[in-house]
Order: C-alpha cells, then sequence, then structure tokens
C-alpha cells in the first residue's frame, strides 16, 4: 500500500478553480485504481505551515546546543519537524497549483521550504548534497491562463520548473506535469480546455 500526498495550493475549490477541478479528477481517478492506497489531502490554505523566521533558526540552533526552546520555538520548529517527517515518509505526491505571476501561490513555498530539510529529503557529503527521496514519485497540476508550455512565455514560468528543480534536489526520480493552459487568452475555449485537461487528468490518475 503507498502513501499519496495531495498537496493544494488555491484558495478556491474545484467549482471555481480549473487546477482544483483537475486536481480532483486525477485524484478520484487515482483512488479508484488505487483502493488500497492511503490519500492524505495537504490543504495549504488550511495548514498551519510556519515561515522559517527568527524564531524557527533560533529554535534549531538551542536545539543544537540543548538549551531549553521558547514555546513558539517549540511549537514552529515542532510543526516543521512534523511536515518534515510526513513528506519524507509518503511515496508519492501530487502537487496542484495555479500560474500566479509566473509562479505558485506563496503558501506552497513556505510548504516546500518546511520538507527541504537535511537528513530527510536530502543530505551533505564531500561531494555536495544528494537527495534521500530516490524511491518517490511525483506529479504536478497547473491551471495557467496564458500558453507557457512553448514559446515566448515559456521562459517566464516559474512555478513548474521550481517544483521540478526541488524533486530533483531530494532525488526524485519522476516528476511529471498536466497543464490547464489558455483560458483566459481564449475564453471561448476555456471549457473545452478545462474538459481536455480533466480527461487527461483521469487517464494519467490510473497509472502513477
Amino acid at each position: 500500500m503507498a502513501k499519496v500526498l495531495y498537496i493544494t495550493a488555491h484558495p478556491h475549490d474545484e467549482a471555481t478553480s480549473y487546477s482544483m477541478a483537475t486536481g480532483k479528477a486525477f485524484i478520484e481517478s487515482y483512488k479508484e485504481a488505487n483502493p488500497k492506497d492511503e490519500v492524505v489531502h495537504i490543504d495549504l490554505y488550511k495548514e498551519n505551515i510556519p515561515h522559517i523566521d527568527a524564531d524557527v533558526f533560533s529554535g534549531w540552533g538551542k536545539l543544537q546546543s540543548g538549551d531549553a526552546l521558547s514555546e513558539n520555538e517549540k511549537a514552529k520548529v515542532g510543526r516543521l519537524g512534523e511536515l518534515s517527517d510526513q513528506f519524507a515518509s509518503a511515496d508519492k505526491y501530487v502537487f496542484v497549483t495555479p500560474l500566479w505571476n509566473f509562479s505558485f501561490p506563496p503558501v506552497m513555498k513556505a510548504y516546500l521550504d518546511s520538507v527541504a530539510v537535511a537528513g530527510k529529503s536530502f543530505k551533505y557529503t564531500e561531494q555536495g548534497p544528494i537527495g534521500l527521496l530516490t524511491d518517490k514519485k511525483a506529479i504536478h497540476i497547473q491551471a495557467r491562463g496564458g500558453y507557457y508550455s512553448e514559446g515566448p512565455a515559456a521562459e517566464m514560468e516559474m512555478g513548474h520548473r521550481y517544483i521540478g528543480i526541488m524533486m530533483n534536489f531530494f532525488g526524485v526520480p519522476s516528476f511529471d506535469g498536466i497543464f490547464v493552459e489558455g483560458h483566459n487568452a481564449e475564453p471561448d475555449k476555456a471549457q473545452q480546455i478545462k474538459e481536455d485537461a480533466i480527461a487527461r487528468a483521469k487517464e494519467a490518475g490510473k497509472t502513477f
């Protein structure tokens, strides 16, 4: 039985969001094909995702020196530990985001920061850092109002690219993407674009 983290970063649900609608189609198809697997939904807009701030840095330092942590330090460092342990223990990751300002919502960056922990998702060696999550797989479902898969805007897309860089850094050997794009550029085609993406997501969910 595999453990899947279904990680969504959108304030809206599938009734409004193209990425969330496509993500729901994917994960429901996956569940149908893999009924014994455990799927954990992490809604980043509802979860406590601490930012790496002064409390976190001081808390980490105190853990190394053996000093007592303040209540704020204990709460933030403890929560980051929970998130990184959960991430490392999973087998598969499904990221769902929109493309906002060429990237993704800031809650996704905070989450990726929380799981990028030496000794859990990667380790330092004499040859440099190497990823520890070498038996995992990941997919990113992303809605883009314009066209970014090719053409002049392709170099401006930094959301999918960033998640891909992080997965590579963590050693994840399989990283794919499902894109819903062009619905704002061509609103008369929006419904068809959405339906096509949902169909692709359902097929991909069967084999993920």
